[in-house]
Order: C-alpha cells, then sequence, then structure tokens
C-alpha cells in the first residue's frame, strides 16, 4: 500500500531542488505532505537540501552523459527507491528524471507528474540526439497522469509530435518566485551595468554576449558587462575557465562567479539579461523582474512569456550579438525615468503572471487527480 503523505521529487541536481523547487517543496510540506527529494550528491548543496525536505535520497544520475548502460543502472535505481518508498506520487524535473523516473513510476504503479521546464540541449541543436530524447519521452511520459510545460512553445510541440496526450498537457508560470523577498531598489546612477545571471553556456548566449560588449565597449564608456553563474563543465555546451579568462584580459566582461543569493547584485544592475536559444521560463528573468529592473532577453519561448519588448525591457534575436547590442543601446537611449518605469513593469508583469503560489496550487490539483491527499 502506498504512503499517501509521502511526495518524491526528483531532479538531475541537488542544485536544481534547491534553487528552483525550494517552493514548491515548502508549500507541499505546508499542505502536510512528506517530500523525499532524488538528485545526484552535492556536497555544496546537501546541508541546504537537508533542511528543505523532510528526507534526502542520493540517486547516482550523470545528468549529461549518453552511456545507456549508465541509464539503465538508473532506471533500476528509480525502481528499487520506489518500490521500498510507496510513495503517492513522483514529481519529476529535468530530463532523466522525467524519462527514467516516469518509466520506474509506471513500473512500480506509482502516479507520476512530470514537468518540462525546458527542452534543452537535444531540442536546440536536433539530429539524432532529439530523435533519441524524443522517443523516449514518448514512452515515458505515456504512464504520466499530467504533463506541466512552462510555456505554450513547448506544450505545442510535445503534443504535435505525439510526445504527450493534448489533455495531459498543461502550462505552469515556470517555476514560480516570491516576489516579497526582493525589494524594488531605485536603478543606480552612473554609467550602466547590465548583468547576465546564468550557467555559463553557449546555449545561453553568453558568447554572444560578450561579442556584445565588445561593439559596445567604446561607444559606452564604463559601461559593465556582467556574468554571474558558475562554470558548468558537465554540460556539452559549457563555457571554459579559459574563454572566461580571455574576455576578462581584453577588459570586455567581467566574471563574478557565482552566488546564492542573487539580490544585491540585481540591486547593482541597470539591466538583467538573459539571449539563450530557448528556454523554459527562465527563473532568473523572474528574479530580475521582481528587482524591478528592465529585461533584455531572446523572442524565444520561454523568454518571450516574461518580457514584452518596450513595456518591461527588450528583446532581441537569438543568436545575434548585433541584434543583443542594440537592445543595449536602445535601453541606455531611454531616460532615466522611462528606464525606472521599465523596470517597476517588469515587477508587476512578476506579481500578476509568475507568482509561487500559483504553481503549488497547480501541483495539489494534479495530486489530487490521482488521489494523494495528506492523511
Amino acid at each position: 500500500m502506498s504512503d499517501s503523505r509521502r511526495i518524491v521529487v526528483a531532479a538531475n541536481s541537488a542544485w536544481n531542488l534547491v534553487k528552483l523547487r525550494a517552493g514548491l517543496i515548502r508549500g507541499l510540506r505546508e499542505r502536510g505532505f512528506h517530500v523525499t527529494v532524488m538528485s545526484a550528491a552535492d556536497p555544496s548543496f546537501e546541508q541546504a537540501l537537508r533542511e528543505l525536505a523532510d528526507e534526502r535520497v542520493v540517486i547516482p544520475i550523470d545528468r549529461s552523459g549518453l552511456n545507456p548502460i549508465a541509464d539503465l543502472r538508473l532506471l533500476g535505481a528509480y525502481r528499487r527507491q520506489l518500490r521500498q518508498l510507496r510513495p503517492a506520487a513522483f514529481l519529476g524535473f529535468t530530463v532523466k528524471p522525467n524519462i527514467y523516473g516516469c518509466i520506474a513510476a509506471r513500473a512500480t504503479g506509482v502516479p507520476a507528474i512530470a514537468n518540462v521546464s525546458g527542452l534543452g540541449t537535444a531540442f536546440i541543436r536536433g539530429g539524432a540526439l532529439q530523435w533519441l530524447v524524443s522517443k523516449l519521452y514518448r514512452f515515458a511520459l505515456r504512464g504520466a497522469s499530467t504533463v506541466f510545460f512552462q510555456n505554450p512553445d513547448d506544450r505545442a510541440l510535445f503534443v504535435e509530435r505525439g510526445l504527450v496526450a493534448a489533455d495531459r498537457a498543461r502550462l505552469l508560470p515556470g517555476s514560480g518566485i516570491d516576489v516579497d523577498r526582493f525589494e524594488a531598489t531605485a536603478l543606480p546612477e552612473g554609467p550602466p551595468v547590465f548583468l547576465l545571471i546564468a550557467r555559463l553556456l553557449g546555449d545561453k548566449g553568453v558568447r554572444e554576449f560578450a561579442q556584445a560588449a565588445r561593439m559596445l565597449r567604446a561607444e559606452l564608456p564604463g559601461a559593465r558587462f556582467q556574468l554571474l553563474g558558475p562554470v558548468d563543465s558537465g554540460n556539452r555546451t559549457a563555457i571554459g575557465q579559459a574563454e572566461l579568462d580571455r574576455w576578462a584580459g581584453e577588459g570586455i566582461v567581467e566574471h563574478l562567479g557565482e552566488t546564492d543569493d542573487v539580490r544585491p547584485f540585481i540591486a547593482e544592475a541597470t539591466a538583467v539579461l538573459l539571449p539563450s536559444y530557448r528556454e523554459g521560463l527562465p527563473r532568473v528573468l523572474l528574479e530580475g523582474g521582481a528587482g524591478a529592473r528592465p529585461l533584455i532577453a531572446t523572442d524565444v519561448p520561454g523568454c518571450r512569456e516574461v518580457v514584452q519588448d518596450g513595456v518591461n525591457g527588450f528583446l532581441c534575436e537569438a543568436r545575434s550579438a548585433v541584434s543583443l547590442a542594440d537592445a543595449m543601446r536602445r535601453l541606455v537611449q531611454l531616460s532615466s525615468a522611462e528606464r525606472t518605469a521599465m523596470g517597476l513593469a517588469a515587477r508587476r508583469r512578476v506579481q500578476d503572471w509568475f507568482s509561487e503560489r500559483a504553481v503549488v496550487e497547480a501541483y495539489l490539483g494534479a495530486l489530487g487527480k490521482v488521489g494523494a491527499a495528506k492523511s
């Protein structure tokens, strides 16, 4: 018999659970659920994860590996854990937990709810890897009672390709955000500060950002172009330390490292940027908007759900440093009052459309659909 109070929340990394799913985990616990979290081990986040959830289970997952033997071992690990825990539901996030976790859930009779928070490198790059991941998704999601998407483009793609049935595909307002944690501080005076917050990956548009900075530095003397985020060596599109050092040596981009709290950095920025190639619904834009900063992002799925061109920021073309530089230039040409109004519009949009509370309520509805309830 299943434990009607236990919910398993699984992602590829402890970082993902702590940084993106904390509000959901707290919301479930507040409603009386016992939350077990599963991910690969990460010493940097173990303490935070154990404080966040009721129970911690380490899963041997190589999030970007392509070794089929390792993936079969992962599937077996999920099956063993779910058979032992007998939770009321399995909530999957990121590709491998969505695929192998949902397959294991179906095999053990555990209701599964998947969250396709973004399509990732496989769909951005296409080719054989996209074909393989699509096949796996089609098989895995067949057993999921609800599949959440964070933007309508991703949902439409999965439905059109037959990867998920339309009546089980639902939209969420991203991962949600607690706007009250962010203060609407005044924009800094002086030369502009452009802040890109992201894992340092090619697919996040980091190289286009560096190229745009190179184009603008003579035109905007004193302007600062900042990168905030970790070097993600586990991803196939990672920006290497040598490349970051070369940009720093040229004096075009500052790498601020990584942080547990983005708020001080947002408060010192003129605008928050994300020139990504494709997103689910990026939390960094929600954080920038919550901090009342104008936003600059690419006109791609996920980003355009947050950024309204000319209202709370500017949209630019993906993979185009020229277009990105033009958007940054347009922002600088605004008056201080216009930039302030744009930042306040960004905060209002986040408050109105992307609250953490809405995400928790959507999951409670999906859990109710499969009969999961607190005792």
